[in-house]
């Protein structure tokens, strides 16, 4: 029904927007009216503006959140090896944001070979094609930022997408899932003595974006 929901939307007059989580953020972007050119490379969004006259605009921000909350973390991206867990519309986002922050390479590991062609696509018309690679990890002794950017570990799952204990105990281990906070990935992470970021750090971080994007931040731009 989410076509249906978002008709609604443009004549919702007292609503701003929505935001979209998974796993309805690529069908979303091909229902809106336009998109930022963040969100049109990456065929995703996770926010959508509703105008006045009912017209969808479309960004796409859980990269810029995910950088932002590694910062915050005290984790700086470049010059770092990066592993990936999931090549889907998160998995692209952190593609273009870390690739913008100076990651020196990343590493995909996805089972869907659509989604990783897709994101092999993406990395070459983004022209970071050089620092990407798709594939089994079978080494993580030089990953310095290992992510988990798809659903596996949500609401109660008990699987984790790789065994963290393969990782140098100086690498941050990040999940996008929000729920629950700590996934069994990050509780097997910290054990070993890694840094762990949350995906509600990630979502959090977002905040102040998600305001401005709909027009509801305050003058003086605190949320």
């Amino acid at each position: 029904a989410v076509a249906a929901f978002l008709q609604t939307l443009r004549g919702w007059h007292n609503a701003p927007g929505c935001i979209v989580t998974v796993p309805h953020k690529s069908p979303c972007a091909a229902l809106v009216d336009e998109t930022t050119e963040r969100a049109r490379l990456l065929g995703a969004v996770n926010l959508i503006r509703r105008s006045d006259r009912g017209r969808l605009t479309g960004d796409m921000v859980d990269g810029l959140g995910f950088i932002a909350a590694l910062r915050a973390n005290r984790f700086e991206p470049a010059g770092k090896n990066a592993m990936v867990f999931g090549a889907g519309a998160v998995g692209r986002a952190l593609l273009l944001s870390l690739a913008e922050a100076g990651i020196q390479r990343i590493a995909f590991s996805d089972p869907d070979a659509g989604r990783v062609a897709a994101l092999m696509d993406l990395a070459r018309t983004a022209r970071v094609d050089d620092r990407i690679s798709a594939g089994t990890v079978d080494d993580l002794g030089a990953v310095d930022l290992a992510v988990n950017a798809s659903p596996v570990g949500m609401n109660g799952e008990d699987r984790m997408p790789f065994d963290p204990a393969r990782l140098p105990r100086h690498a941050m281990v990040a999940d996008v899932v929000t729920k629950p906070v700590e996934t069994p990935l990050l509780r097997a992470a910290k054990a070993h003595g890694c840094r762990i970021q949350t995906g509600l750090e990630m979502s959090d971080a977002q905040a102040t974006m998600q305001l401005d994007f709909f027009g509801l931040l305050p003058a003086d731009g605190a949320p």
